[in-house]
């Protein structure tokens, strides 16, 4: 199926376009999720400090998010599918390379920076053009893809741990590269829409379905269409710029929680192997949070932005909870709460996003996006552990991602009231313009 209007189809090969994003989901960020495992064994292997180690993952996440910009400027110029087929060749390559191990700066070049890359270059795409495919099921569409992260979260745990046990370290990582080979398959299957197609006609015609008749179509199609760049000047928009720190202030509270779990628990006297069942806890109900808030939303009950609004203050509630917990039951009950809206929230807020900047801009928005909220979750981890240092307890932590979270609830609620003001402005300018010709007409006919 091929897309002839500029209309997304909302269906049909879309669901192709959505099972491949859930799979590149997988195999990147759940990759990045799981990558702690690989920790002490690279740590003991080149006698290095934590700090210096931790760096590989650092890198890791500092390219995924500035690369973001630059795939969406990439997926702009070219198609989705070459971005996506290109990060999955960078990935591999950055896993492939790791396996020599020559030193930590060979690392942090490879399984972090070309890594890192590779991420961004597959991420950013997939999760782009599935809201290209889609726009009544939107919501949806990309909550069964996010789920990907979650799904292979759970599974690759005990998969890598097995790997790592089997071949060390090095083997691997040259295997996951290997796996990971697989966003390319992906990336093939996902086909541009006709109304995506906007440069010279023999590079649509390669992108499209083969046939004489598919290629008049794409030129007939291509006519009315200028060539996008990416529209850096979004940061001059007011409400990019609202939902933008709200972004940053999630990102410095979502970081927190899983990063000072353990140690929380821990804190508690709960065992080794009790703690551990807290993560796939956090990964089963972040899983149903994405699959039963993309449902709801696709009913068009409440308002996107509302939806995200209640479930940040979901969220916060929670993690406000949390720390009151003194057994492991109690603690995985409010675990699981956390991970729940923490799914819904992951869920809805790349459709807010498009709600915000509209579809044309969708692109450069994701990119812009991804790069501005990376400040948040560089700043977080840091000042919650600065926190925690100074109070010498590990619920800190948790109540000041709470408070941000409940602040950044605040901007959502005033980018809503700034587009309802627009909406109500608009409306009130089209007014004179319905009343007035009836007026005029019979102010005419009077004088006749």
């Amino acid at each position: 199926m091929q897309a002839k209007g500029s209309n997304p189809p909302d269906g049909g090969y879309g669901w192709v376009v959505v099972v491949s994003a859930f799979m590149v989901m997988g195999l990147t960020a759940a990759v990045l999720k799981t990558f702690g495992l690989f920790f002490v064994e690279i740590q003991q292997h080149f006698d290095e400090l934590a700090s210096t180690t931790s760096w590989i993952t650092s890198v890791t996440i500092t390219v995924f998010h500035l690369g973001a910009p630059v795939a969406s400027s990439l997926c702009v110029q070219y198609t989705h599918r070459r971005v996506v087929i290109t990060g999955g060749l960078l990935a591999f390559s950055g896993m492939a390379l790791g396996f020599f191990g020559l030193n930590m700066v060979w690392l942090f070049a490879t399984t972090g920076f070309l890594q890192g890359l590779g991420i961004s270059f597959s991420w950013t795409p997939a999760i782009s053009i599935v809201s290209h495919y889609f726009s009544k099921k939107r919501a949806l569409a990309n909550a069964i893809a996010s789920a990907g992260e979650c799904a292979f979260a759970f599974m690759f745990g005990p998969f890598f741990q097995w790997l790592i046990g089997q071949y060390g370290w090095k083997g691997a990582l040259l295997i996951i590269g290997g796996i990971q080979l697989n966003i390319c398959v992906c990336g093939v299957l996902m086909r541009p829409l006709a109304s995506s197609c906007f440069l010279e006609a023999s590079h649509c015609e390669t992108e499209t379905s083969p046939g004489n008749g598919a290629s008049r179509t794409n030129k007939e199609d291509q006519s009315p269409i200028t060539p996008k760049t990416f529209n850096w000047m979004l940061v001059r928009r007011p409400e990019f710029v609202l939902y933008a720190i709200f972004g940053i202030l999630a990102a410095m509270s979502f970081f927190v929680p899983p990063l000072f779990l353990v140690p929380l628990s821990y804190s508690l006297g709960i065992d080794e192997s009790w703690t551990a069942t807290l993560l796939s806890i956090l990964a089963m109900v972040d899983f149903g949070g994405r699959l039963l808030c993309g449902w709801y939303a696709n009913l068009h009950v409440t308002k996107s932005i509302h939806l995200l609004a209640m479930a940040i203050t979901l969220i916060s509630t929670s993690l406000m909870l949390l720390p009151l917990a003194n057994n492991y039951l109690s603690l995985a009950i409010f675990t699981g709460f956390y991970g729940f809206f923490f799914g819904t929230t992951v869920a809805i807020h790349i459709t807010v996003l498009v709600d915000v900047v509209g579809m044309p801009e969708f692109d450069s928005a994701l990119g812009l996006f991804m790069l501005i909220r990376s400040t948040g979750g560089f700043v977080g981890p840091p000042l919650a552990g600065l926190i925690v240092d100074m109070t010498g307890d590990y619920r800190a932590g948790f109540y000041m991602a709470g408070a941000i979270l409940v602040l950044s609830a605040g901007f959502l609620i005033i980018l809503d009231r700034l587009q309802q003001r627009k909406i109500r402005g608009s409306k009130i300018r089209t007014k004179p313009e319905k009343s007035t010709l009836p007026y005029a007409s019979l102010h005419i006919l009077k004088h006749q």
